[in-house]
């Protein structure tokens, strides 16, 4: 019996187990391998961190965690979890079934992409979702956001921070005389045509066969849980102008007594910074759980 079973073991949750590590807690950290940023070769805007590349950071995280005595890593997915409060059961794919007091869900989040040929292979490359993360690197170059929805106008709205922006509507959006007002004030060109397809590193061919080169591309990716175990055992779920996420109480307890998440699945925005911050959060309130039930 543990005290704690992690379904997820990327930044969130490897913060979160820390804690728990560190109060001598039995922890089993259940990972699959697919952190959501594993696209990307650098991590930006991570104090102390800046600029690495986010496998490392990783890796780093989980040797340190390794030291701990009360850890148990399992390399493989959860596909069901059931019982209650003190007395959980979490099945793995390989047939192993794990038994824990509380369950951790820090399963991140998978995003939907536009249906733009080209822009999956080029994501977390050269096609990005958030200017804090990928916007320096981009030297002042231009930039093209590729609309998605409502959210788009916000994105290209802020992006004129880091370079000269075309907002892409590609027929997902269509900003009404307020919004075209402050785009225009933001020097930000609006392209009504439909994009086609994006070649090279981030050139974009338009229906009309126009071709517009860009130093990086940016979409506001629709995201939900990689990992359908929240909304299987019951948990809510809330939508955001960013996508599902599990609902959490301040103290990152689940709708379900004893079940709690972290990280992007349980929080917008994301960054690898905050995930981590609302790891060491739950984890904190995880142990706290325990002592006092």
């Amino acid at each position: 019996m543990q005290d704690v079973i992690v379904v997820g073991g990327s930044y969130a949750g490897m913060a979160a187990a820390l804690q728990l590590l560190r109060a001598r807690r039995l922890v089993t950290i259940v990972d699959e391998g697919l952190r959501r940023n594993r696209f990307a070769s650098h991590s930006h805007g991570f104090l102390g961190q800046d600029g690495v590349d986010p496998a490392a950071i990783a890796a780093q995280a989980r040797a340190q965690l390794a030291a701990y005595p009360t850890l148990t890593w399992v390399e493989g997915r959860a596909v069901a979890a059931g019982g209650r409060k003190d007395a959980f059961r979490v099945d793995l794919d390989g047939g192993a079934v794990l038994e824990g007091r509380r369950i951790l869900l820090a399963t991140g989040v998978a995003d939907e992409l536009p249906a733009v040929p080209g822009l999956a292979e080029r994501w977390g490359k050269s096609v990005f979702h958030c200017p804090y993360c990928h916007g320096y690197e981009l030297d002042r170059g231009r930039i093209g956001v590729i609309a998605t929805g409502p959210m788009s106008v916000h994105q290209a709205q802020l992006l004129p921070e880091w370079g000269e922006v075309t907002f892409l509507l590609n027929g997902a959006a269509e900003p009404d005389e307020a919004a075209r007002a402050d785009l225009g004030s933001r020097g930000v060109a609006v392209e009504p045509v439909p994009v086609a397809r994006i070649e090279g590193r981030a050139e974009v061919v338009l229906a009309d066969g126009r071709r517009l080169e860009f130093a990086g591309l940016f979409t506001a990716a629709r995201c939900v849980p990689a990992s359908p175990l929240a909304e299987a055992m019951g948990c809510a779920l809330r939508e955001t102008p960013m996508g599902v996420q599990v609902a959490t109480a301040d103290t990152k307890e689940t709708s379900l007594a004893g079940v709690f998440a972290c990280g992007d699945v349980a929080r917008v925005p994301h960054s690898v910074s905050l995930a981590v911050g609302d790891g060491a959060w739950a984890g904190a309130q995880l142990h706290r759980s325990l002592v006092w039930p």
